[in-house]
């Protein structure tokens, strides 16, 4: 006889391999799948589990995602997804690692999680270079190869800086790459690849990246999987045309559903599981979503002991109701139920983590818009405008009134955003821009999570509302905050690294719901306002951007005034 700790019978199990349910028995010992078979003779099980007909799959594998991006710690993150049948995640914490370094990330990471965690190496730290903003933390060939040696390390995280990559001259992003493929050379080399095409994405490909997350059309999907690129696919990519060109040309080797950022207030209701249910919606079998969820993101990690139900792998099993409908009745990790896997709640981040504001408090005259172009007259604006869908950006130009050297942008129904260095407490280290389509009533908005350097930014219309969110976010040392005219209506606090919370995703959600709901009110239209307004400052996203060094264009990284004289 052998022994098993856990029996699974009478239910219908969703095989990777053939890519359909069978039915059949399943056996878990030691926190692995044992043996399959419809018969198993020989077997004693210490527990039997009898699905009554319901489905089994294998737990949910996201292999693009940031702990830090969704502003919390790698305990709460496992706590939360674990229960909407997530059980493993490829993080890429560049955020925390943007804030402190590389010993702020070992901290970081070293949280334990209820459920298994991998992690990409940032390759991007900053995303551009020292010259266009100003970061707590820098990787370099030396850290990269310190991780390298952490087996929890299994890619190269995103890939951001087009012009490093592409250069014809030696760059850091080509030392890191070169570094990578010499030391690791199966490694996957994940990108971020927004609109490129052609050449562009030739040369990205060349360079030696393997795989894309950014939003995908049709036509790029096609492009990057017939020329050999692997495609994750996250929840701003699913339209209707991307989901039918991967279900028509069978490109479901060769892409995952993966969620990339999360936002807390989304994260109360589900995680992965929502792309699922929402391919199966948009036209994809059930056993075609949950391959792209489970075994592809597994194979494309090199993860070959998971995303599968098969002897050997690793336990974790989600049983569902009805595989159409995604219903989750409940989700077992190393073959354990999650809801007997004790939280612990004991860990200690670092002082420096707890301390990472060091920015002075400014004053109303830093909120004054001058120019010296004229005395009184018209000058052009060089302003960042946003979108109603996604975070790239416009470049637009206004001409502004001048009064006395005061530039009249609240006339033209613009925003003021201005960018602080929060790492070397000098006063003079601020850029200041203007925005079209951001907050267009009275009050503001600002938060020190601020894609990628994590630097100061606020927001608004109200430079009182303004001037109290810069001095709010230094005295909690961190966080995200809205205010309706001067008064503070919002405010969760983040004040690991600035960037995360250690309070319960049911707190840190409601505070940036209600955060959300405030910038709805203050008129900012964006399909995800929380990350439209931290991305203004992400100098890898086009088109126009800006950081405590000045406006930028993405492409080309040159630096723009922010006013010109008209011509």
């Amino acid at each position: 006889m052998t022994q098993v700790d856990l029996l699974i019978k009478n239910g219908h199990v969703f095989n990777v391999f053939l890519r359909k349910f069978v039915d059949t028995q399943v056996t878990v010992k030691d926190g692995k799948f044992y043996w399959i078979n419809t018969d198993l003779p020989g077997i004693e099980a210490k527990e039997t589990l009898d699905l009554k007909g319901k489905y089994l799959i294998p737990g949910f594998v996201d292999a693009h995602m940031h702990i830090d991006s969704s502003m919390t710690t790698p305990a709460i993150m496992g706590q939360t997804i674990l229960k909407y049948g997530t059980t493993t995640i490829v993080a890429d914490d560049h955020e925390i690692t943007n804030v402190a370094g590389i010993e702020g990330l070992k901290n970081f990471i070293d949280e334990p999680a209820p459920i298994d965690i991998f992690f990409g190496i940032p390759s991007s730290v900053p995303s551009t270079n020292p010259d266009m903003e100003t970061t707590g933390g820098q990787i370099g060939v030396k850290e990269v190869q310190e991780l390298l040696k952490d087996p929890r390390f299994i890619c190269l995280g995103e890939v951001m800086n087009f012009k490093g990559m592409t250069s014809p001259c030696e760059t850091l992003i080509k030392d890191i790459i070169k570094t990578c493929r010499q030391e690791k050379p199966t490694l996957p080399l994940e990108g971020h690849v927004p609109a490129y095409a052609g050449e562009d994405l030739a040369k990205v490909l060349y360079a030696g990246i393997t795989t894309d997350h950014t939003q995908q059309t049709a036509d790029l999907v096609n492009e990057k999987i017939r020329n050999g690129m692997f495609v994750e696919v996250q929840l701003k990519s699913m339209h209707q045309e991307v989901i039918d060109t991967i279900i028509e040309h069978n490109y479901f080797e060769h892409v995952a559903l993966v969620t990339d950022d999360s936002m807390p207030d989304t994260l109360l209701h589900s995680h992965l599981n929502h792309l699922v249910k929402k391919a199966i919606e948009m036209g994809m079998t059930p056993e075609e979503a949950i391959y792209i969820s489970t075994y592809t993101p597994a194979r494309h990690m090199g993860l070959w002991d998971r995303g599968a139900i098969a002897p050997g792998r690793v336990a974790d099993f989600v049983i569902l109701d009805n595989p159409k409908t995604l219903s989750i009745e409940a989700v077992y990790k190393n073959g354990i139920n999650a809801e007997d896997i004790e939280a612990k709640t004991d860990y200690q981040f670092l002082p420096a983590l707890r301390h990472s504001v060091n920015a002075p408090k400014l004053t109303s005259e830093d909120f004054v818009l001058k120019t010296d172009l004229v005395s009184n007259g018209d000058v052009l604006a060089n302003v960042i405008q946003i979108n109603p869908v996604g975070t790239f950006t416009n470049h637009i130009q206004v001409k502004l009134e001048v009064e006395n050297n005061i530039v009249q942008w609240q006339k033209a129904g613009l925003a003021m955003i201005l960018v602080q260095d929060r790492y070397n407490g000098e006063k003079g280290c601020y850029s200041v821009g203007l925005v079209d389509r951001g907050i267009l009533r009275d009050g503001a908005v600002g938060a020190t999570w601020a894609h990628d350097h994590h630097n100061l930014m606020v927001m608004g219309t109200n430079t009182k509302a303004m001037l109290k969110i810069q001095h709010q976010l230094i005295e909690q040392q961190g966080g995200y905050i809205a205010a309706k005219g001067e008064e503070i209506v919002a405010n969760a606090e983040l004040p690991i690294g600035g960037v995360a919370s250690d309070q319960p995703m049911q707190v840190l959600g409601s505070e940036i719901g209600k955060i959300r709901k405030t910038m709805q009110e203050l008129g900012y239209k964006n399909t995800n306002e929380i990350m439209s307004f931290s991305t203004l400052s992400l100098l890898v996203s086009p088109s126009f951007k800006i950081s405590d060094k000045g406006l930028f264009d993405v492409k080309s990284q040159q630096k723009c005034p922010l006013f010109e004289e008209i011509k």
